[in-house]
């Protein structure tokens, strides 16, 4: 039997990546059994940004606090750049926000000058200036405390099993992975992120760092998930690194010792996962041996993220939600939290209901 050598380009498509469907991470509290439908309407999701400071009133940067409905945060950006007339480098904002949501947040404008403003003529379709004022510092991204969400659930089922589920995760929390929106419709920036690691091109800078944050979050969602599924999420593993609560401050857990699972059970401590990069594990013994093995289930991802820069780091497998509160009226439930920045409204909904999404209508005319 005669066979043929493929050609180069039949070579080149059996060494493309393949992309895998996302997996279903596990849950903390077993799957849930109740439904119901989330955005509805635009106002059923309300986000109010909280930076830790208030414009001084002097400085090169205006800073403008606006409520936005049915408007993309990079658009946004992009008619403000226009309004200024400036680039699009020169406006910036501390977090990316949805667009199929009512929300407030603030936007910085590089001004430099003593030009007053009233914006009294800004017209962008969705927004509404709330207050505006100069600072002294650039807004940079990821420059706010956190979140508070008003989140309205409709036509909700088993709802005395939701606001069980609701009173567990409020004292509880939940695993803190990465959002589904990190990773793009269908996961598509993963796709892309493979696409980069196998040469691919990618010339817009918030584009390429989106795909490379979608990789490191796919890793470290699944270390999550393992131990969840291994029933290892509260319990401490010999070289875990923990996180001090409300700070970024770690260090490695080399003796587990009754004081150690004390302080985390009282969520003192957290327990933290690699966000990959360059570099060796922080961990050591069973807890790295735990990460290397689901780490060298991904090794396109492991071995692509160092060329681009990205650093080891850490990142609390815990996602605690203060300030909550619950009000139901028949099968409408509505939600109130605070999340610290980084964390996402829909890790706490994925665990507390099985909800559709109804941004994924084609007509929605009947939005508020």
């Amino acid at each position: 039997m005669t066979t043929t050598a493929p050609s180069n380009s039949e070579q080149k498509q059996v060494a493309e990546p393949i992309m895998p469907a996302l997996p279903e991470f596990s849950y903390l509290y077993g799957k849930p059994k109740s439904t119901g439908l989330l955005r509805l309407h635009k106002s059923d999701f309300k986000v109010f940004e909280k930076i830790p400071f208030q414009p001084f009133g002097e400085g090169e940067h205006l800073f403008i606090h606006i409520r936005k409905t049915g408007a993309n945060t990079a658009f946004v950006a992009k008619q403000l750049a226009q309004y200024f007339a400036v680039k699009e480098s020169l406006v910036s904002y501390a977090g990316l926000k949805d667009r199929f949501a009512v929300t407030e947040q603030w936007f910085g404008v590089h001004v430099p000058g003593k030009q007053s403003y009233d914006l009294s003529d800004l017209n962008i379709e969705g927004v509404e200036v709330l207050s505006f004022k100069r600072h002294n510092k650039k807004l940079r991204i990821g420059g706010l405390d956190g979140n508070r969400f008003e989140i309205t659930l409709r036509e909700v089922t088993n709802v005395d099993e939701l606001v069980r589920r609701w009173h567990v995760i409020s004292n509880y929390g939940v695993p803190n992975y990465f959002g589904e929106q990190r990773f793009g419709i269908n996961g598509g920036n993963i796709e892309k992120a493979l696409s980069l690691f196998s040469g691919g091109k990618v010339k817009d800078k918030k584009k390429r760092g989106m795909y490379l944050s979608a990789a490191r979050s796919l890793i470290f969602n699944e270390i999550i998930s393992a131990r969840v599924a291994q029933e290892k999420f509260d319990s401490l593993m010999t070289g875990d690194v923990l996180m001090l609560s409300g700070t970024q401050s770690v260090f490695l857990a080399d003796v587990i010792d009754e004081s150690l699972s004390t302080r985390l059970a009282e969520h003192d401590l957290d327990i933290t996962a690699p966000m990959w990069g360059a570099g060796e594990l922080m961990t050591t013994g069973e807890a790295r041996d735990f990460e290397q093995t689901i780490a060298d289930q991904q090794q396109a991802f492991c071995q692509g993220l160092p060329r681009f820069g990205l650093k080891q780091e850490r990142r609390r497998i815990r996602l605690n939600i203060k300030d909550t509160n619950i009000n139901v009226e028949n099968n409408v439930v509505t939600l109130s939290f605070f999340l610290p920045a980084g964390a996402y409204a829909t890790t706490i909904m994925r665990e507390l209901i099985a909800y559709h999404d109804m941004t994924e209508r084609v007509d929605t005319r009947n939005s508020k």
